[in-house]
């Protein structure tokens, strides 16, 4: 993991990690929610974790109640 993730992006990180076995497409707001975290918080944190050298692919996707995000590990 990049040394230079804030904690938040770094839980993000691990959430899609986590879960982007099951699942491909997530909503700001409902990570958002199990992190306690807001949906501004994941979508700004999320656009930064997108522009970094990780082994995860983030592509924005769609927005409808809540930005989408189309996650592939």
């Amino acid at each position: 993991m990049a040394a230079d993730l804030t904690s938040k992006q770094r839980q993000i990180l691990q959430y899609l990690r986590d879960n982007a076995g099951t699942k491909t497409y997530f909503k700001s707001r409902l990570i958002g929610q199990e992190l306690g975290m807001t949906a501004k918080e994941v979508g700004s944190n999320i656009t930064a974790l997108q522009n970094g050298n990780l082994d995860v692919e983030i592509e924005k996707w769609g927005y409808s109640s809540s930005t989408t995000w189309k996650v592939n590990i």
